[in-house]
């Protein structure tokens, strides 16, 4: 049977959060994190660039799966389907963006950060959500807590913000966690550098320590 989308970022455990300025850095950017084994990214639209980019890796990196972050609106959910996105992430719970997910087909993650945002979530059909900003919002041992009274619906959580390479434990030893979004893997400062290198090397590690963690 075929993994959705979500099921295959879970399997990997770890999610590159990406914002990228340049259309150009679409294929060396994958390429870098293909070359590492890490074949999810999530292409932030916090930039100009971020729908073509989305598109570009569609059509030419097909075996990465690309996903669409920070979609703010009914209209970048559009925006992102029409890239080829196959999966959505909000830093925060709109529910009107989370039915235009769902007329859309697109498997979508809304941010939540309170007991109340997991309410409203599950009470919209979520199961899969974002804990952000995860550092800021009280840690893991914040996230275990608030989670737990949901515990008994399935839902599961995938961190972002202020998660890095040495905090990867705390998170991924909860078992509600799908996988955790790390903004550290490919930094803006790299690819203007095109220190594509770095990036591999740090996805490389990053991979390596979810599987280490998932063992």
């Amino acid at each position: 049977m075929t993994m959705d989308a979500f099921e295959r970022v879970a399997a990997i455990g770890v999610v590159p959060v990406i914002a990228i300025e340049e259309v150009d850095h679409a294929e060396p950017l994958a390429d870098a994190l293909l070359e590492a084994g890490l074949g999810v990214v999530e292409i932030t639209f916090r930039t100009f660039a971020a729908a073509d980019v989305m598109a570009r890796l569609s059509e030419t990196r097909p075996e990465i799966l690309v996903g669409a972050g920070t979609v703010l609106s009914p209209d970048a959910v559009t925006r992102a389907v029409e890239a080829g996105a196959a999966f959505g992430l909000a830093p925060g719970f709109d529910p009107e963006v989370v039915s235009a997910a769902a007329e859309a087909g697109l498997p979508f993650a809304p941010g939540v950060m309170t007991p109340s945002d997991i309410s409203l979530a599950t009470a919209r059909g979520c199961r899969l959500m974002k804990f952000f900003p995860a550092a800021s919002a009280g840690g893991a041992s914040m996230l275990k807590n608030i989670a737990a009274p949901f515990a008994h619906l399935g839902v599961s959580f995938i961190p972002t913000g202020g998660v890095g390479l040495e905090t990867m434990g705390e998170w991924l030893s909860l078992p509600q966690i799908a996988a955790v979004g790390g903004t550290w893997i490919a930094r803006p400062e790299d690819m203007r550098a095109g220190d594509w290198q770095a990036i591999t090397e740090k996805a490389r590690a990053a991979l390596a320590r979810a599987k280490e963690l998932r063992a």
